[in-house]
């Protein structure tokens, strides 16, 4: 991706009106991913819900598992709000974004009842048609409640079919990726073409501003707890260097997963707490992804020249909690929930092409918060169940 966006700029700095006639390629690219965003979410969603149905016999673990995800998940899309509108890293970039739907404007002036009626679809093929996801989330959501009250065999036969949509739609997902480099330096070279080389500052701003903040949330949430748990600091640094370092590398959260289950046992987390809590954190705590996704869609409005009010902002971080989850094994399936909840809210997807041109960066970053936000999980469940076994924490040593 980045040799696509540095050959990109090259050749819209060197041959802008031939790189204007070339936006095509992008456009095919983005049509296809735009194919995925319905029946991934609906898969992924419906199976998440149906497939945790034994969280009631789980009991105790599971609705505490589940509160503190929901909780941290909330602060880390507030730091990624907060961040973003700090820096305004996407304020000032001139983009030829093509036509922005109107409907945006008109939906910021709708009433809350207006809104919470256009949140439940009339038939099931409205909304994936006119791509509007908040109503694909909660017809989502009613059908999993739906499948997880069905008796085991029927539940069975739907599971295995959601989970096999969310599989295919993850290998369409997959395919499509490997003409995104064509359609990264078609993007930017119709941009660098129409605009010149300053879009480069924004990206370098975009990158900085998502890197300071996972780190404020590793230094000011993740830290603070454990601290306030009494947990040895540096032997918990010292328990997730191996499964963060996989993270790092390979941009995929499903990566590291055996090393992390391994680490966490070793420092005194229980085993029935970490085959739990990890798997589970999969789905639902992705606190590195759900930060990134907030601080993305605010920069994508940023430099569309769209200015977001606080109650749109907050309405997409709760449509983000949602269509977030179950994204983490799956490298780049963040960029089609970005893409889903943008359109969503009817914003452009051009300044897309931006981030995806250093996706690959910003993806290691926040894939390595999601791994470290699921080994801090383990942990505080350890310590809510009096569980954890400090002395063996103490003695940690890496192999």
């Amino acid at each position: 991706m980045l040799v696509s966006m540095m050959s990109g700029v090259e050749f819209g700095y060197d041959c802008p009106q031939l790189a204007q006639k070339i936006q095509f390629l992008s456009d095919i690219f983005l049509r296809l991913i735009k194919t995925v965003v319905a029946p991934l979410i609906f898969a992924t969603l419906v199976n998440g819900i149906a497939g945790h149905n034994d969280l009631k016999l789980i009991g105790r673990l599971g609705w505490k598992s589940i509160l503190y995800f929901e909780i941290v998940t909330i602060i880390a899309l507030i730091i990624g709000l907060l961040a973003i509108n700090i820096s305004n890293a996407g304020v000032g970039l001139s983009m030829p974004v093509a036509t922005i739907d109107p409907g945006f404007a008109e939906n910021s002036s709708h009433t809350w009842s207006d809104f919470l009626l256009n949140v439940f679809p009339e038939n099931v093929a409205k909304p994936v048609l006119d791509g509007n996801i908040l109503q694909v989330v909660i017809f989502s959501i009613i059908f999993g409640i739906a499948v997880a009250k069905l008796n085991k065999d029927n539940r069975a036969i739907m599971l295995n079919f959601t989970e096999s949509l969310a599989q295919t739609m993850f290998k369409f997902t997959h395919l499509i990726m490997y003409i995104a480099p064509v359609a990264v330096f078609a993007a930017i070279a119709y941009t660098v073409g129409n605009v010149g080389l300053d879009v480069l500052s924004g990206l370098f701003k975009l990158l900085l501003t998502l890197y300071a903040a996972l780190i404020v949330f590793l230094l000011v949430v993740l830290f603070p707890i454990l601290l306030f748990l009494r947990i040895p600091i540096k032997k918990f640094i010292s328990a997730i260097s191996k499964p963060a370092s996989i993270a790092f590398a390979t941009a995929n959260s499903e990566s590291a997963l055996p090393s992390a289950l391994e680490s966490m046992v070793k420092f005194g987390v229980p085993n029935k707490i970490v085959a739990f809590v990890i798997p589970t954190g999969y789905s639902f705590n992705l606190d590195g992804t759900t930060l990134y996704l907030s601080l993305a869609c605010v920069f994508v409005a940023q430099v569309a020249g769209i200015d977001l009010s606080l109650s749109q902002q907050v309405t997409m971080c709760l449509v983000l909690m949602l269509t977030s989850k179950g994204v983490a094994g799956v490298s780049r399936a963040s960029f089609v929930v970005l893409l889903g909840t943008l359109s969503g809210f009817n914003l452009p997807f051009a300044p897309v092409f931006l981030i995806l041109g250093i996706d690959v960066l910003l993806d290691m970053a926040r894939t390595t918060v999601n791994v470290i936000g699921n080994c801090t999980a383990t942990v505080v469940m350890a310590k809510w169940e009096k569980s954890f076994d400090l002395e063996k924490a103490k003695q940690f040593k890496n192999d």
